[in-house]
């Protein structure tokens, strides 16, 4: 696999004439490679593309892989960043979570990880059944113990298939509920301002200088490359993606083949993007940029359907920039599919 994941990036070197800002494992549990195997695929995005000089590199990462040892050895490599997925610091979310690491190591990972590593991001979750207000406050209040510079936290999903969605189905835990995944939400974005945090884009809250290079890129419409099964590309006006079945994509790889799917994205599909994107974040949706990307048709649609949102405060404009009004973020997908071009 690794052998495999060297060879496509080799072989999509062409794609990319831009400076490679940002570098991310992710889409899995990459904390499980080697170190030796982490520096190589990095020396080989070096050596095949122009790298920035102060790049983000990203590693995700899960409490139950990242030991005092491994925390130092990668603070040795060019991995600048990590992304812990904490979840929760309480034994019995993680549980009812089925959750492969618990609450110790969550704690133990972060006492280590802060002594090595100057950007850290967790993500936590929010809107679990029978957690309290007080419970999420303690949630929240651990991880700036840690002095963490980011914060990334999403709603419970009750996923098909999953330990959790039986257990629902057997009525031993209650479905989550959308009036405690919002009280949640709002307590968290209190909590984090008081803190000097930056509410950047909806689920992501990060201190002055420590907003993610590599997710702000996907929202700003920038290109990207993935590499490795199932990864997802974006060139400005194709999306593509690779297969999912691993076997499949080192045989293909090996004969010098992408496995791939390309889809065009039309003008709308392009329009209804950065609507959702933009709206999503601390930047807004530039009505400038509607008009000169997308064409005056685009404008006048998007400046005819915001009327209704304006008058019911549910969207605010300046004039030049549409915005979510801080008290409605948690609507923020629901307002935007209200202005998509169908």
């Amino acid at each position: 696999m690794i052998q495999a994941l060297a060879q496509e990036i080799e072989m999509r070197k062409e794609e990319l004439d831009e400076e490679v800002e940002t570098i991310y494992f992710g889409g899995g549990t990459p904390s499980v490679l080697e170190i030796d195997e982490i520096n190589f695929l990095i020396e080989q995005v070096y050596y095949h593309y122009k790298v920035s000089e102060t790049p983000e590199i990203t590693l995700e990462s899960n409490p139950d892989d990242l030991t005092t040892e491994k925390i130092i050895a990668l603070s040795k490599t060019k991995i600048n960043r990590l992304s812990i997925g904490i979840q929760s610091f309480f034994e019995e979310d993680l549980k009812m979570m089925n959750r492969a690491h618990n609450a110790y190591q969550a704690k133990s990972c972060l006492e280590a990880a802060v002594k090595h590593f100057d950007n850290i991001t967790i993500d936590l979750i929010y809107g679990i059944p029978n957690m309290s207000n007080e419970k999420w406050l303690q949630n929240i209040q651990m991880a700036l113990n840690f002095g963490i510079p980011h914060i990334s936290s999403y709603a419970l999903t009750v996923e098909p298939k999953t330990a959790l969605k039986k257990l629902i189905e057997k009525g031993e835990i209650s479905k989550p509920k959308d009036e405690v995944a919002e009280n949640h939400f709002f307590i968290l974005v209190e909590k984090l301002k008081e803190k000097g945090f930056i509410h950047y884009e909806l689920s992501n809250f990060g201190k002055e200088g420590y907003f993610s290079k590599n997710n702000t890129s996907y929202w700003l419409g920038k290109k990207y490359i993935g590499i490795g099964p199932s990864a997802h590309s974006y060139n400005g006006t194709h999306r593509s993606w690779n297969i999912a079945n691993n076997s499949i994509y080192i045989k293909e790889i090996n004969n010098g083949k992408l496995p791939a799917e390309i889809e065009k994205l039309s003008v709308s599909d392009r329009y209804n993007e950065y609507i959702m994107t933009g709206l999503r974040t601390i930047w807004g949706v530039s009505l400038e940029r509607i008009k000169s990307e997308f064409g005056q048709k685009y404008y006048d649609y998007l400046i005819k359907s915001s009327d209704k949102l304006l008058s019911k405060g549910l969207l605010e404009s300046n004039g030049q920039i549409l915005s979510i009004s801080q008290k409605r973020k948690f609507l923020s997908d629901g307002i935007a599919s209200e202005l998509f071009f169908v």
